[in-house]
């Protein structure tokens, strides 16, 4: 459906600097797959998108689609966008027109359609993603999760042949990252053709037919959503796939800042999309430090978070221990309840208690 060969893409700076962003992409696109583009910022995944709808003319190369070079002299782009929808991190929704009109504008001015087809069509869309009661209102009352499913159906009502979504999620408030994620799950499960920028690393696993990982400019790696998450081939590949966020306190004496601590693990959450459980990571912190572990100082308190696996984790490390500091009694018992898991096992250095989030 989509061959891209040789694509190239740089930029002449003000300063008279040049800033080559895509090197040498070269890849096929076969109808119906889902591609997952991930890799680290800066490495060109936004602009791959843009260039193949060509909202960034690339540099060099060609791209084919439907067996027609897109950047031949003459190809006319209007055609393009009839087959291509795409569904920016912004929404880039029309602030002044309702939500029914903001689907429909397009398929009456390009489609020619009538404007009770139109409305028609447009909301059968808008219960495809759960906002047909939200048809009459305007942008500025939904929120983002409503505001990106907006997003989706108008790109919808250009019956494309492939959408491309560029972060779809990143502008979003971590509880509305779902709402939007299911109706791209929907998508897939019907057989739309999908490029999809994302973060989300659990999703792109769970959705994707196939991964691209960028890194320097180019498609590093590419392969099946279990080759690129369980065998990388490449170290740089590996590297980003197993990469573990963490949070690190070191508790000196019974002086440390709970406060910060506290204000840390919220704004820790907040990031990595772990909002549900900052209540929860909270209290057993408070209940470890003051109450199970009350008189060993000093000690190491880590939050982490596999991307990957979604596992989230409270470490309390004490050096140069050599059995749990954990007490048998029923304090701990209901500790243990309220975890997933209780990890204790000795370290190079001491003693770690692993307590993994439900």
């Amino acid at each position: 459906m989509i061959s891209i060969k040789h694509l190239s893409k740089t930029f002449h700076n003000p300063d008279g600097s040049v800033l080559t962003v895509l090197k040498d992409v070269n890849c096929d696109i076969d109808k119906g797959e889902v591609i997952s583009i991930i890799g680290p910022s800066g490495t060109g995944k936004s602009t791959l998108l843009r260039a193949i709808n060509m909202l960034e003319p690339p540099t060099s190369g060609e791209i084919w689609v439907d067996g027609e070079n897109i950047m031949a002299r003459g190809y006319k782009l209007d055609k393009l966008r009839r087959k291509m929808g795409m569904v920016f991190q912004s929404f880039n929704l029309f602030e002044h027109m309702t939500v029914l009109q903001n689907i429909t504008y397009a398929p009456i001015e390009l489609l020619g359609k009538t404007e009770p087809e139109a409305n028609s069509e447009a909301m059968e869309l808008l219960q495809k993603v759960g906002l047909a009661q939200k048809a009459d209102v305007y942008p500025d009352s939904l929120s983002g999760g409503q505001k990106q499913r907006v997003a989706i159906a108008r790109a919808l009502a250009m019956h494309p042949e492939v959408i491309l979504f560029d972060e779809p999620t990143s502008a979003l408030d971590p509880t509305m990252v779902g709402e939007v994620l299911s109706v791209i799950r929907q998508l897939a499960k019907e057989g739309m053709t999908m490029l999809i920028v994302t973060h989300e690393m659990r999703f792109a696993r769970d959705v994707s037919t196939r991964i691209f990982f960028m890194n320097e400019g180019i498609i590093y790696e590419d392969g099946t959503p279990e080759q690129i998450f369980e065998h990388p081939v490449r170290s740089a590949t590996k590297a980003f796939v197993n990469r573990i966020q963490k949070l690190v306190y070191e508790i000196e004496d019974d002086s440390f800042d709970y406060l910060q601590i506290h204000t840390g693990l919220n704004q820790f959450c907040i990031k990595y999309n772990l909002s549900g459980l900052a209540e929860t990571a909270y209290e057993i912190i408070k209940e470890m430090l003051f109450v199970h572990l009350k008189d060993i100082r000093p000690l190491t308190v880590r939050i982490t978070h596999a991307e990957l696996s979604g596992e989230t984790a409270l470490d309390f490390m004490v050096e140069g221990l050599k059995e749990s500091p954990l007490p048998e009694n029923q304090a701990v018992h209901s500790l243990r309840s309220r975890a997933k898991d209780i990890v204790e096992e000795p370290t190079a250095r001491g003693f770690r208690v692993k307590i993994i989030l439900r």
